[in-house]
């Protein structure tokens, strides 16, 4: 295997292009050591099977106390405490091959997640709720959480929500108008992109709508990944989703708060309630406002595509899967982490070892998509290669892939459609290079689409 220096995942360059930048480590090396201020080194992925085998291999696990003390798979209640300290680090070598392992092997592996928000400013006390959460679960633990609120977002409760997304979409589509300034030009991120699945998760939980401007608000200094407010934002977010629960505890109603509530002291203990509704509020609307965006954005910076999918807009599904394929909003997955010595890419894994899988540069594989950088609306139903196109990795792969995938997949379906049948002319307001992206490294995430509506625009009511 070819060795390369190892990678700092905030470099400039990599942080200004990741796509580029991947795709030259890509052909280089399948995996590299990588680095972030303030958390231990882990091993990177980029190629689309590597990062495939990450995703699925059930040696590779989300939780790092799994890794020396696995958990019963038949018992349900099977769980460590997420409230516990976080144990020591185990050292690793960034320039190579990790050592072998020694005394410390007994010791859980650093939480990297965890050391990443940590380094972003995550007061300590929040710990708990990032390791209880569905993202950090596995085996029976993870089934039994994600089982509470599947039921939610399969096709077919996605399909059932539709007439209520058109009815949203055709709302806040309309309303751009009343945002625009005289030139007709307005942000589409702000006043389209977030509104819409804020608005859709909420009422799905069962968020009362006098509260979802705060989450909303709370939930942008996540997107953000860092900053001043972030510790706040945090503190507020657990304090009111706890006020959530007891509300319907003492009042249910027909809403996946009132399920989760129920479910609480049985199937979930607090913290886990707490953490779940997080995960869905936050990972409900984030990446499909960010995926809104990114492919408004991009559709109205490739005319050619964007023909194609005006004059036949039942295209809408596949140019949807190739938008989250070719700029979708997660850079890097989930670290993973090895439960026993193993090889990837012919490079030897030491157990404990965490693995992030690059997502970013798995969709740009050309060993799988034939020029990966060429956006292409007809890609994701058309023959690649020699063989059948394989599903981009943009929602993940395996049993964590997306919870909310079918139901962000759908969201922007009609969020598309909605926008080039309300607005004919539609356009970008600045060129393609002046659209500005958002401060998260680890998200290819607009900060703004600023759009001009076009002279069809529906008239101001």
């Amino acid at each position: 295997m070819t060795t390369v220096e190892p990678v700092d995942l905030r470099a400039d360059h990599l942080v200004r292009d990741p796509f580029t930048a991947f795709a030259d480590l890509r052909e280089r090396a399948p995996l590299a050591r990588a680095t972030i201020p303030g958390v231990d080194p882990f091993w990177i992925a980029v190629r689309y099977q590597d990062v495939r085998t990450v995703l699925s291999d059930p040696r590779f696990v989300n939780d790092v106390n799994t890794v020396d003390h696995p958990a019963d798979p038949t018992d349900p209640a099977a769980a460590t405490d997420p409230t516990g300290p976080t144990d020591p680090a185990a050292a690793t070598d960034p320039t190579g091959p990790a050592a072998p392992a020694g005394p410390a092997e007994a010791l859980a592996p650093a939480h990297r997640t965890e050391q990443v928000w940590r380094a972003r400013g995550m007061p300590p006390e929040c710990a708990g709720f990032l390791r209880a959460g569905v993202f950090g679960a596995d085996g029976a633990r993870h089934r039994r959480m994600r089982g509470l609120v599947h039921p939610a977002f399969t096709a077919g409760a996605v399909e059932r929500l539709r007439p209520r997304i058109e009815q949203l979409a055709e709302e806040y589509a309309r309303a751009l108008v009343e945002h625009a300034d005289p030139d007709g030009v307005v942000d589409l991120v702000a006043h389209f992109a977030y509104p819409l699945p804020v608005t859709v998760i909420c009422e799905l939980l069962g968020i009362p709508e006098p509260d979802r401007p705060q989450w909303r608000g709370w939930s942008s200094y996540l997107g953000r990944g860092a900053g001043p407010g972030l510790d706040e934002a945090l503190r507020a977010m657990v304090a009111a989703a706890r006020e959530l629960i007891e509300r319907r505890r003492a009042e249910p109603a027909e809403d996946l708060l009132s399920r989760l509530a129920a479910a609480e002291g049985d199937t979930l203990d607090p913290v886990e309630t707490v953490s779940l509704i997080l995960n869905l509020v936050v990972a409900g609307h984030e990446t499909t406002a960010t995926l809104i965006g990114n492919g408004t954005a991009a559709l109205l910076a490739h005319p050619e595509q964007l023909a194609l999918v005006r004059a036949d807009p039942a295209r809408l599904p596949a140019a949807v899967d190739e938008l989250m394929r070719w700029r979708g909003p997660t850079i890097g997955g989930v670290p993973r982490y090895a439960t026993e010595d193993l090889t990837l890419a012919g490079t030897l894994i030491r157990k404990g070892e965490a693995v992030m899988p690059i997502l970013a540069g798995a969709n740009h594989d050309p060993r799988v998509y034939a020029e990966p950088e060429r956006l292409d609306v007809c890609r994701a139903s058309a023959p690649d290669r020699d063989g059948p196109h394989d599903a981009h990795l943009g929602f993940g792969h395996g049993a964590h892939r997306c919870l909310g995938a079918a139901l962000a997949h759908e969201e922007a379906v009609v969020a598309f459609g909605t926008l080039l049948r309300t607005y004919p002319q539609l356009e970008l307001a600045v060129g393609p290079e002046a659209v500005e992206r958002g401060p998260n490294p680890a998200a290819w995430h607009l900060a703004a689409v600023p759009v001009r509506l076009g002279p069809q625009a529906p008239t101001k009511g």
